[in-house]
């Protein structure tokens, strides 16, 4: 018998963009890195059957009640969030308490962005992330589905 090679299947741009859908995750007493990480993989697209990774097959993704999100062990006292300017001297920490006292939405867009590829695509999935501190958000006219996030 001939062993025929099967093709590969690429979805375009447009069937991509076609197939795009609205999710809601509700955060509320949820993990952060569980909350996170799902938010990550329905934006890359990995829950599809047509999943390509150098392409943008993935929904927009609203993440509700930010600021009721939970952190396991001690991590909400000894967590904090660090960033450089660049010269000396110029490391900034931000506790964990305090960032989600002022902005809890950060929280979220920092662990989903640090999930996402460091590139082009990262920056691009990255625009279809929506975090919300409330239960409210001004995307019911796109008709979400809600996905549960299972601990």
């Amino acid at each position: 018998m001939v062993s025929r090679k099967q093709k590969t299947t690429i979805p375009s741009k447009a069937s991509a963009k076609a197939g795009r859908k609205w999710t809601v995750i509700d955060a509320a007493g949820k993990p952060l890195g569980k909350v996170a990480a799902l938010a990550a993989s329905r934006l890359r697209g990995k829950h599809r059957a047509d999943f390509t990774p150098h392409l943008d097959t993935g929904d927009f993704v609203v993440v509700t009640n930010a600021a009721e999100v939970r952190l396991s062990g001690r991590k909400a006292e000894q967590k904090f969030y660090r960033r450089h300017s660049g010269h000396p001297g110029g490391l900034k920490s931000v506790p964990y308490g305090e960032l989600l006292r002022e902005r809890p939405e950060k929280l979220i867009e920092l662990a989903v962005r640090r999930m996402l590829p460091k590139n082009r695509l990262g920056r691009r999935l990255f625009t279809k992330l929506k975090v919300y501190a409330g239960p409210d958000h001004p995307h019911k006219a796109q008709k979400p589905e809600r996905v549960e996030v299972t601990l």
